[in-house]
Order: structure tokens, then sequence, then C-alpha cells
């Protein structure tokens, strides 16, 4: 599609209040048949092809409340957005009446070694935050990614390779400051606008523009991390004891197993080039002698390569070997209460030995420990009632591509849903999902609530969409 064929694809209506918006963040403000639109739309996720009536680049919070205010009055709505690792689901809801408010020039990170806080900006990426962390002993409840928005990843709950032992990183924040739906700035804390507070933890970008975030650093140094790999024949043994292993393990080690099938590329290392491996990574906190007990059963079956050994904590933004920079991908993914023989089989079946699927790779990721524990102090995603998450992703580079990926990531979650818990985690949803099945009952009762008294006129549109309690004359689900 040309750019002149984008600009005339919003209602001419659409388009004239988008053109309204012109002169705001400093002229960082791009509409379709603008120059550098198609280039400031792009999300991380390459493969979503995400069309709003305007794209705003805000340099501060001052020019947030602007584009939030000038939005209303035009008649249209908001979507924050960092990086846009999950953007499927936002694309989805249609944006031809939405201002994408891209976070990427608000990356300032201030790291407070005494207080053991860091402060964020709204579009800080994880990268941005570690390192000086790491530069004071300290570590965040990052995740496996290094280029991930720190804000979309913390608000939409947050598992990481210390999770077991620490729980969600949403539940470490301790402030967020946020531009309202009337443009105007709030911080929320344990002491101020509390029940917004509570709610961003876990509910995503419902309610405002999150132009920073607060949250607790830990004393890690070191961890005791790597990677167990196994040529994928190996893969049912590694998988059948991994699967035994996991729910007992100590909540001290978090860990993920997962089935690669490497392209033929210069950036994978020699050894595993355009091979399919079986690979268990993660990390323990504790000591060399105890981490070494933890890994033993696993370590018996004799991996053809192993990594575990004490590390900077530094590093294991890199450990998952995640792609970094602008990727295509399709993806799908659901939790699961249990992994017996039967399942394993399920998954052997669909991505094992033998298998023809185009998935880059299949996970299951270790959860139980801090994750399913309700801690004293908690937003409306307190924990995760599962014991594994399954995520399936395939590289998208053409439309052929991406349309076998999605068949066969939906094949590989739908053979393991008779071991479903019936709840998504959202942050690995990268399709429209119902946001309700992240959370019990009365959470939800209480997101919709605070949701419409934040935003009674429906100005914000989040990924993951919660309603208000009343739209459309009636009650909503």
């Amino acid at each position: 599609m040309t750019i002149e064929q984008q600009s005339i694809s919003l209602h001419p209506s659409q388009h004239r209040r988008a053109s309204s918006l012109r002169g705001l963040c400093g002229g960082a403000l791009h509409l379709p048949g603008d120059a550098d639109y198609d280039r400031v739309r792009l999300p991380w996720n390459v493969a979503v092809d995400q069309r709003p009536a305007a794209v705003a680049l805000p340099r501060d919070v001052g020019d947030v409340q602007t584009v939030v205010r000038a939005a209303a009055a035009a008649g249209l709505r908001v979507a924050p957005q960092s990086t846009g690792h999950n953007a499927g689901p936002l694309a989805a809801h249609g944006l031809e009446d939405v201002v994408l408010l891209r976070t990427d020039r608000l990356r300032g990170v201030n790291i407070d070694p005494e207080r053991r806080i860091a402060r964020v900006e709204g579009g800080a990426l994880w990268i941005d935050a570690t390192e000086p962390a790491a530069d004071h002993g300290l570590a965040p409840l990052h995740g496996s990614s290094p280029d991930v928005g720190i804000v979309g990843y913390s608000l939409g709950g947050g598992i990481g390779w210390y999770a077991r032992q620490l729980g969600l990183a949403t539940n470490s924040l301790t402030a967020a400051e946020l531009v309202t739906a009337d443009g105007e700035f709030m911080r929320a804390d344990a002491a101020n606008n509390r029940e917004v507070f509570w709610a961003l933890r876990g509910g995503g970008g419902n309610f405002g523009v999150v132009t920073a975030l607060e949250f607790r650093l830990y004393p890690i140094e070191t961890a005791y991390a790597g990677m167990l790999v196994w040529d994928r024949s190996e893969a049912e043994q590694v998988l059948r004891r991994w699967s035994c292993w996991a729910p007992e393990a100590p909540d001290a080690v978090t860990t993920a197993f997962r089935i690669l099938n490497l392209p033929p590329i210069p950036e994978i290392p020699g050894p595993l080039r355009g091979r399919s491996l079986a690979v268990i990574d993660g990390a323990v906190l504790g000591t060399d002698a105890e981490a070494d007990g933890v890994l033993a059963a696993l370590r018996a079956l004799k991996p053809e390569i192993d990594t575990f050994s004490r590390v900077p904590a530094r590093s294991l933004v890199r450990l998952h070997m995640d792609p970094e920079g602008p990727t295509p991908g399709v993806a799908d993914s659901t939790l699961i209460d249990a992994l017996p023989d039967a399942a394993v089989d399920a998954f052997l079946d669909q991505v094992g030995p033998g298998s023809t699927s185009s998935l880059l790779a299949a996970e299951l990721r270790q959860l139980g420990g801090a994750l399913g524990r309700v801690p004293e102090e908690h937003g409306a995603l307190a924990r995760i009632d599962a014991l594994f998450a399954v995520f399936g992703a395939a590289i998208a580079a053409t439309p052929e591509l991406a349309m076998q990926g999605q068949l066969d990531a939906s094949a590989f979650t739908t053979a393991l849903e008779p071991w479903s818990s019936g709840r998504s985690y959202l942050n690995f949803a990268e399709g429209a999902t119902d946001a309700k099945t992240a959370f019990d009952e009365r959470a939800w009762m209480q997101l919709k609530g605070i949701r419409s008294a934040m935003d009674p006129d429906d100005r914000f549109l989040a990924n993951h969409r919660i309603p208000r309690l009343f739209e459309n004359g009636r009650v909503t689900d």
C-alpha cells in the first residue's frame, strides 16, 4: 500500500480530526501520508500492521498532557505504547480513531542505591535499568529480553528469572506516575490514589498514560545461571525428567524448557546453528553447592552443552537469547495446571523429534513458588493460577510464514488445552484475549469500577481492554 493510499484509508472525518492535532509534541506528530508515518507506527513486532489516525512522540509529561487533551477535543482516543512487543491485541481493536502515543523518547532512569529503588520513565527498556542497577550490586525483577519496555511488562505482571523466589514484577512496584483522561498528572502509590495504584499493578494501560514507574531493587550481584542443551532427539527423556522435577524444585530456581528450531544464520553460535534442540535455561538464587544439588537430576541426563555457572546478575537479561530489535513474529499461549505423561506426549507430538512444525520456539515456563502465592502487598494481579506457562512462537518474515506459524502455534497450545487452568497471562497473549480470564471475579469487578471512574468517556485504549461497568446501555461481563 502506498503512502497516498494509507492517507485515505481513514474516514475523511477521522482524517480531519487527526489533522487538527498538527503541531503537537514539537512537531513530532505523524499522520497517514506523512513521510515518517510508516516508520513511527511500526511496533517491535513488525508483523503487526497498526494504522492509527496519528502517532505522537511526546518528549515529556507536558507533551503527554497536551496530546491527551487535544485528542479528547478532536473526538479521538489514545493508545499508549512503549515498544509494541505485545502489539497484536491493540491492532485487533481497530485504530482508525486512535492516537498512538509512543513513549520512545521517555527513557530516563534513576537508581537510588540507598533506598534500593529505581525510577524509570515510560519508554525505558529493561537494559536501561539493569545496567545501572548492577553497578550498585542490585537487580530489578526484569524480563527475559533486554529491549522489552519496562512499563508494559510491569503493568501486565512480569515473570523473570527470580520470579519463583520474589514473585511478579508488578507487585514490586512502589509508585506510578500517569496522565489521566482529563489530561491531569497523578501520582499513585501506597499513600496516594491507592485504588489506582492497585489497578495499575496487573491492569495494564487501561487507566491512563503511565509516564514513570518506581520499583524495588534486590541485592543480587550474581546468580547461578545458564542453560543445558541436548539435541532434539533427546527431548522425550529430558522433558519427562523436567516435568517431574519442576513442580518439586525449590523456590530459589526458575527455569524454562524449550524446543528450539534455530535457523542457519551467522548470528547463532556454530555448535547450535541450523539445529533443533531441547534446552533448559534459568537461574538459581543460592550458593554454588545448593545450585549444583538442585540441578543434579537434570545434569544426569548428560547435556551436550552445560553453561550453568556463577555469573553476574546483569547478564541474565540476555540469558534466554530472545531476539533483539524489531522482529516479525506470531505466537500463541496458554496456562496449564499440570504436566502429566499425557501432556508430555501431546507436547512432543506437536514439536518433538520428527515434527515439521514451523515454530522457532515451543516453551514451557516453570511457575509456582512465589508466583502462586498471594503476597502481603499486591495489586490486581496477585498471583498466577497455574504451574506452567505455554508459549509457541514463529518468525513471520512473509505472509505465508505468518499464516503457517500462527496455525502451528495455535495447534501447539490447543494440544495442551486439556490441562488448561482456564486463566490467561496477558503479557504472553499475542492475540485478542478476554482480559477477564487473567483475574479472579472480585478483582475483575474492582478493575471495571476503577476504569469507569478513571476513564468514563472511554478515552484510553489498552492492548488488553478492561471495560467500564456500563457500556452501550448494558452491564458488562
